[in-house]
């Protein structure tokens, strides 16, 4: 019988079978040739893909490193715990989307009503009695151009109250993201007046002296009879000045925030919103001019039945475009009292988390936090902490040589997307 077995149809040695005859009536078929490398030993699962399937994947064949980590380690990359990150105060600390900050300004104002909703209504019904009060006075006891007058007076007392209630609420919603409820006393206490104040002066300096600038160009060069050349600069330094302006608004929003959380002083706040907003302009525009047209859409709804009432009933106190009735008044203020109320806490509260948001995107603010939070309950003062996040460590105080343990990172670190 002649053997027409090739060189690769014998069994390898080592495997089933070798060093034996083939059992009677065997038959293989020629053509197979030698079989693949590695063929016939058991595979592990992690080696080398088959050839033709091209190269492997980054890091095939080797176990992950997010299982590698001791239990409890904060890790980089995909964690299936991501959407269930803690929310001790209504809101996740980890980087939020449109989504998480809406319905975290929400549940933030929602958690502590009394010192968000109840203080903003406190602070606008201060604010709408003496308007109604003034606006009374002016109209019925002056002229009908004393309109101006009103302005004057009323605008002072506008903008201070809606500082006090912006660095207020925002006491109270920083630290309601920390789990934390903040009373009357203690949001009064943090919100840092003086230097609210400080820094809304600054602000205002800075917004309008590239108008300024532009209008006292147009006056001299009106002056020197350079009428064309004046209403070229008037134009084109409009426009420069209209876009500085908007620059300037989105780029310092933080500057608040950076104020009363932080414990920043004026002009350090003001650099801190510039470096924090640095490369997220488009991102902080968008989400605050949505903010805005939302704000704005719902005061009207919840103005309208105000008005429509005192449009309506204010004929019984004889009222009319240049002197209106105190029926008009009264109830046209209370409308704008709760409109403000609801709303404000909710545009505050839209600011904070997106200087939260970018806080935790750059300084890893919500590692920090959870580890902080490990061995005792947040008490809003790592807020006023500024962290670095080392290449190779978990997120630090500045300057501070103290931290848990237990917190390490990978050996080979973030990524350098992160």
């Amino acid at each position: 019988m002649t053997n027409t077995e090739g060189p690769g149809s014998q069994p390898e040695p080592g495997q089933p079978g070798a060093g034996q005859p083939p059992p009677p009536g065997f038959s293989p078929q020629p053509g197979y040739g030698p079989p693949p490398p590695g063929y016939g030993q058991p595979s592990s699962g992690y080696g080398s893909p088959p050839p033709g399937y091209g190269p492997p994947p980054p890091g095939y064949g080797q176990p992950s490193s997010v299982y590698a980590q001791p239990y409890g380690a904060p890790h980089y990359g995909y964690d299936p715990a991501w959407q269930t990150a803690p929310a001790p105060g209504g809101v996740p600390l980890r980087p939020l989307a449109l989504g998480d900050i809406y319905s975290g300004a929400l549940n933030s104002a929602r958690r502590n009503p009394a010192a968000t909703f109840g203080l903003a209504a406190i602070m606008a019904t201060i604010y709408g009695v003496v308007y109604a009060v003034l606006r009374l006075a002016i109209t019925h006891y002056g002229n009908s151009g004393d309109g101006g007058w009103l302005v004057l007076a009323s605008e002072p007392l506008s903008i201070l109250v809606q500082l006090i209630t912006t660095g207020m609420l925002t006491a109270v919603i920083g630290r309601g993201v920390l789990g934390r409820k903040v009373g009357f006393s203690e949001a009064w206490h943090n919100a840092r007046l003086p230097s609210v104040i400080g820094a809304a002066f600054l602000l205002a300096v800075l917004f309008f002296a590239p108008i300024a600038i532009v209008v006292g160009l147009v006056v001299v060069l009106a002056l020197a009879h350079a009428g064309g050349f004046a209403a070229l600069v008037g134009v084109v330094g409009g426009i420069a000045a209209f876009v500085t302006f908007i620059l300037l608004g989105v780029r310092l929003c933080l500057t608040m925030p950076a104020v009363v959380l932080e414990r920043l002083r004026p002009w350090a706040a003001i650099t801190r919103s510039w470096g924090l907003s640095q490369r997220s302009f488009w991102r902080l525009f968008g989400i605050r001019l949505l903010t805005l047209i939302i704000i704005s859409i719902a005061s009207l709804v919840i103005e309208l039945p105000f008005d429509l009432a005192a449009g309506g009933g204010s004929a019984l106190f004889g009222s009319s475009s240049t002197r209106p009735g105190v029926l008009f008044v009264v109830v046209g203020g209370l409308g704008g009292i709760v409109a403000l109320s609801l709303m404000q806490p909710m545009k505050t509260g839209t600011t904070v988390l997106l200087y939260l948001d970018l806080r935790m995107r750059r300084e890893g603010l919500d590692l920090a936090l959870r580890n902080a939070a490990q061995g005792q309950q947040l008490t809003g003062e790592e807020l006023a902490t500024i962290w670095q996040l080392s290449p190779t460590g978990p997120a630090q105080p500045a300057g501070s040589d103290t931290w848990p343990a237990q917190a390490q990172w990978p050996a080979q670190g973030p990524p350098a997307a992160w």
